[in-house]
């Protein structure tokens, strides 16, 4: 009697590890959105945020960009990034599909191939400067046990490093015209 309820139990949990690997017919995406306000003009703004030789200076999770690195890229212009998000370290290759100077900007990221994500800029001139806002929206349910983690860990450490790198972003650019 108890060697059947181990193999019960055996394969309970083979069925529940199976299914929170299997891919889901879906896959949501989460999106993580950040709005500041910069007392600098609307061209400025557009022109540091879309050179990735600056993404190191702002943004927490930018450790190093490769490539054309030097001007703002231009719409199907590449570059290559190292990585740190969430604790995970990784290199994505990100792909300008929308070009709108100074107002409008996406880019899509690619890691080994795979859609990694799209961030996209926007930028509305106000009377002291210019509002920005960032969206970064990724895949984020391929299998119900990243779904869960990205439910329970992810989202919230990448919604935090967000935070910071528009407060940064608002920092160096102001620093900039004070200087």
């Amino acid at each position: 009697m108890k060697r059947k309820r181990w193999r019960w139990v055996v394969w309970l949990a083979v069925l529940l590890a199976a299914f929170f690997w299997l891919p889901l017919p879906w896959v949501a995406g989460t999106r993580i959105d950040n709005t500041v306000d910069i007392g600098r003009p609307p061209d400025a703004v557009f022109d540091y945020v879309t050179t990735p030789g600056n993404w190191p200076r702002w943004h927490p999770s930018s450790l190093a960009v490769h490539g054309a690195t030097d001007h703002p890229l231009r719409l199907g212009e590449r570059v290559t990034e190292d990585y740190l998000v969430a604790g995970r370290r990784g290199q994505v290759v990100w792909t300008v599909i929308q070009y709108e100077r100074p107002r409008l900007w996406v880019i899509v990221g690619r890691i080994h191939g795979w859609q990694a994500g799209t961030v996209s800029y926007t930028l509305t001139p106000t009377s002291a400067g210019t509002r920005f806002d960032r969206v970064f929206v990724y895949g984020s349910a391929p299998t119900p046990f990243y779904a869960l983690l990205n439910q329970l860990v992810l989202r919230r450490r990448i919604e935090v490093e967000s935070t910071t790198a528009v407060e940064h972003l608002k920092s160096a650019l102001e620093a900039m015209s004070a200087g």
